[in-house]
């Protein structure tokens, strides 16, 4: 019941949090009564489709996350005890990220830490909360800043926002645009919660037009199949590398000359939990890494 509560706190469904310990949702839903009935008063209530904390829930919020916290790091302590080489780290990420970046970086970790286990999430940067804050996600590669104060996020790099054109656009040969080129255009976008929608918008108010938003999307690869499919237009992260050498019946990216037209990539981890040796140590790496310039993200 308590890590119900804690995951519909931090910002997820109901759905999402039956789907996340597989049981039904009205089995959540009686496990969160049976929590207010424990305590006495009630920990959340309805706001639009949304479960918000009440005032009481924001108050006992911080000493569940911290009980579970502590619950949490003594049984994997006691496991990296027995073996410390084979711990296991616990990461989400964005897809976005998890087609190039992240492969990469476990790749080059595995070498030196072969035995070193992990498990993977998916994030999006449309969750309210970073999933490093309820405690079950060691380290996070996200493209948004986290809003919560009990949250570190470390830069790590810069990526280049491209306007992503169908095969035989008139925009298609170019190298490089200016977003203003684009005002009379079909926009493919993220649905509104996720952070580079919201740049996508003030890059558009910028170059002086608000964009014509035909379709809306939660996930960037399928915003780049939709533009491949000629249905508009989409501004996007890329890798320099897969500018303009898109394949045949596939998107074309060009490069956006407007100023800001790049997103920015971390890594975030819980500032009320200590890492366990095996995910400090990917942190340490990671972090070197970075700063040695082994990632042309440019």
């Amino acid at each position: 019941m308590l890590r119900f509560f804690q995951q519909v706190a931090d910002g997820a469904t109901v759905t999402e949090v039956a789907e996340l310990y597989q049981v039904s949702q009205p089995g959540v839903s009686r496990g969160l009564k049976r929590l207010d009935d424990e305590v006495g008063t009630p920990l959340l209530e309805r706001s639009g489709r949304l479960l918000r904390t009440t005032h009481a829930g924001s108050a006992f919020k911080r000493h569940v996350d911290g009980a579970l916290h502590a619950l949490d790091d003594g049984l994997a302590a006691i496991e990296e005890l027995l073996a410390p080489e084979t711990g296991t780290v616990r990461v989400a990420f964005q897809l976005s990220l998890g087609t190039w970046f992240v492969p990469d970086v476990i790749a080059a970790f595995r070498r030196e830490h072969p035995r070193i286990r992990f498990h993977f999430e998916h994030s999006h940067d449309a969750l309210g909360s970073s999933l490093v804050a309820g405690g079950r996600i060691d380290l996070e590669f996200t493209a948004r800043r986290p809003r919560n104060p009990d949250v570190s996020w470390q830069w790590l790099f810069q990526q280049p926002l491209c306007l992503a054109v169908p095969p035989g656009h008139l925009l298609a040969d170019r190298d490089q645009i200016a977003l203003t080129e684009a005002a009379g255009e079909d926009f493919v976008m993220l649905r509104p919660a996720w952070e580079l929608r919201t740049l996508s918008e003030e890059l558009c108010a910028q170059a002086g037009f608000v964009p014509n938003v035909a379709f809306e999307e939660d996930d960037i690869p399928v915003v780049r199949g939709f533009v491949a499919a000629g249905l508009g237009v989409a501004i996007v992260p890329a890798l320099a590398a897969e500018v303009r050498q898109a394949g045949s019946g596939a998107e074309r990216l060009v490069r956006l000359t407007d100023p800001g037209a790049c997103r920015e990539v971390g890594i975030a981890w819980s500032k009320n939990r200590r890492l366990l040796p095996s995910a400090e140590l990917y942190l340490r790496h990671v972090l070197k890494s970075m700063s040695a310039g082994r990632r042309d993200t440019r």
